[in-house]
C-alpha cells in the first residue's frame, strides 16, 4: 500500500507541477520503504519505464536493483494520480498553482538540507 500511495503522491505532483521520479518517488522510497538509493532509483525508473527510463531501468534491473512489485504499484499510483493532480490543477488558478509549486519546492529544499 505504501507504494501504491507514493505513486499517487508522485502522479498528483506530476500532474499538479509536472514533476515525480527524481523528487517525489525516489525520495519517498529511501524515506518511507527504506530504499537503498539505487534500489530507489532503478525502481523509479522502473514505475516510469515506457516514455522515461526503459534503459536505464533494464541496466538497474539487471544489476539487481528494480523492485518489480514496488515499481507496478508505483505505476498504478502515477496512473490515477497524474489524472486526479491534472484535475485539480485545471480548477485552481495559476497564480495558486504556482505558489503551491512554490512551498513543495521549499519544503524539499529544507528537507534535503536538514538531512544531508
Amino acid at each position: 500500500m505504501e507504494f501504491f500511495a507514493i505513486g499517487l503522491a508522485a502522479g498528483g505532483l506530476s500532474g499538479l507541477f509536472g514533476i515525480g521520479g527524481g523528487v517525489v518517488i525516489v525520495p519517498a522510497l529511501v524515506l518511507v520503504a527504506r530504499f537503498l538509493p539505487e534500489r530507489a532509483t532503478g525502481t523509479s525508473l522502473a514505475a516510469l519505464l515506457l516514455p522515461v527510463g526503459g534503459l536505464g531501468a533494464w541496466y538497474y534491473y539487471r544489476h539487481g536493483h528494480v523492485d518489480i512489485r514496488a515499481a507496478a504499484l508505483i505505476a498504478l499510483g502515477l496512473f490515477l494520480g497524474a489524472w486526479l493532480g491534472a484535475h485539480v490543477a485545471l480548477r485552481l488558478p495559476a497564480r495558486d498553482l504556482q505558489r503551491a509549486f512554490a512551498v513543495f519546492l521549499v519544503f524539499v529544499a529544507i528537507h534535503l538540507w536538514i538531512t544531508s
